[in-house]
């Protein structure tokens, strides 16, 4: 395995070889680092909501029927440059401003950049070689303070490691639940 430098990563970035890492729209090639390409946050927003029941049911059995997951979140939209809130303690899915396409031997860590780790939002998700659509963002805020954030704020960064050998991200045994999304979805 072998993290992508920034030299490595511009040159598949910039690349029209369908076997390179594309990312749409790079609104500027300063997004691009030493090691990491810093990705924006996404217009649309599942917000958590508190529900009269007092847990979220994740099995279901014969008798009783359960209520999906998504039925626990809220959409919300924010056009670019508006602003979102993130109160403390909850939890909102969200999606990169940027469409990222992985050829089949990279995947990518998607991690808080510092600035947002200090102030408390927790976000650390990995996206599988071949994956195709926008990052998904599990945003968690960890202060005891609400956090306003901004569609196309360059909240999170990801870090491109290169494996040795080609993986099928889809076949007809392992159909992906989160393929192609462009906006956030939970199941």
């Amino acid at each position: 395995m072998q993290i992508l430098s920034g030299k490595t990563l511009r040159t598949s970035l910039l690349s029209n070889d369908e076997e390179s890492i594309f990312l749409d729209p790079l609104l500027d090639e300063g997004q691009i680092g030493q090691v990491t390409v810093d990705i924006r946050l996404g217009y649309d927003f599942l917000v958590s909501v508190v529900t009269r029941k007092p847990y979220v049911e994740l099995s279901s059995s014969a008798n009783v029927s359960r209520r999906g997951v998504a039925t626990y979140f809220q959409e919300t939209r924010r056009e670019l440059g508006g602003k979102f809130v993130l109160y403390p303690d909850q939890v909102v899915v969200a999606t990169s401003l940027e469409y990222l396409s992985l050829p089949p031997n990279t995947y990518a860590d998607i991690l808080t950049r510092s600035s947002y780790t200090k102030l408390g939002i927790h976000l650390n998700t990995m996206v599988q070689p071949g994956f195709k659509g926008c990052i998904p963002l599990e945003l968690y805020n960890h202060s005891n303070n609400a956090i306003e954030v901004v569609v196309g704020s360059r909240i999170c960064q990801a870090r491109f490691i290169q494996i040795g050998d080609e993986v099928q991200y889809l076949d007809e045994t392992n159909l992906r639940k989160y393929y192609g999304d462009v906006r956030p979805r939970v199941c």
